[in-house]
């Protein structure tokens, strides 16, 4: 009977070193590959969010990025400073304001409904809304990109700020289908409730917190060239 080879015992010490160098190289390749993508993506995140600008505030020819905050309204840089929102200024070919546009976002059925809206500082009303992202059901959720009569909701949406330019004078709700009276309401998609107040609370939150920094401030957004 021939005897059992007995295999060496892999010292522990010699299995961290291994583990060790596994677990670095595998972290510089992370970091390596992370690196690569960053630009591009940010590149391609930019790209989509100016054709978004561009679908909400239509013969726009150029997108500046701004931000609102406390302080004032300033150039965006590399990140948001603290209270500020970013907000989207479009001009057409002459440098001329075009119109303003911001996302919005509130949950809905499925997933969180991201949206851009165009607002018009002359009128004080939203001119556009258009879907940056969702998840919502196929032929039911997504009808608020399709349904005529809830997109003619956002051709004069008024969000006029109160006289103490502190909030919008009468929030942005929706309605039941059917029972819009009000110039600030929505009237939502029957059997899409859900995803129309998703658009609609989105709208709200943002403009709540946006115009009563940017209002103010309106003529630092002007020339685009």
């Amino acid at each position: 009977m021939s005897e059992a080879t007995i295999q060496p015992v892999t010292p522990s010490a010699a299995m961290i070193r291994t583990l060790g160098l596994l677990a670095t190289i595998c972290g510089v390749l992370i970091v390596s590959a992370y690196q690569a993508t960053l630009e591009p993506v940010a590149a391609n995140k930019k790209i989509a969010l100016e054709r978004a600008v561009f679908k909400v505030i239509p013969g726009a020819a150029s997108v500046k990025e701004f931000v609102a905050g406390p302080g004032g309204v300033e150039l965006a840089g590399a990140t948001v400073p603290a209270g500020a929102v970013k907000v989207y200024a479009a001009y057409d070919q002459a440098g001329g304001l075009k119109g303003i546009a911001a996302e919005g976002e509130g949950k809905g059925y499925a997933d969180t409904v991201r949206v851009m809206f165009a607002y018009d500082p002359a009128r004080q009303v939203i001119t556009g809304m258009g879907v940056v992202s969702m998840r919502e059901t196929p032929g039911i959720g997504d009808k608020i990109t399709t349904d005529q009569a809830f997109i003619k909701n956002f051709e004069a949406l008024d969000v006029k700020l109160a006289a103490d330019l502190k909030a919008l004078a009468h929030a942005v709700k929706v309605v039941k289908h059917g029972s819009k009276q009000n110039p600030w309401e929505i009237d939502a998609i029957s059997g899409a409730t859900v995803t129309s107040k998703a658009v609609g609370r989105g709208i709200n939150d943002s403009a709540q917190k946006l115009l009563p920094l940017l209002v103010p401030h309106l003529d630092k957004l002007q020339g685009g060239k």
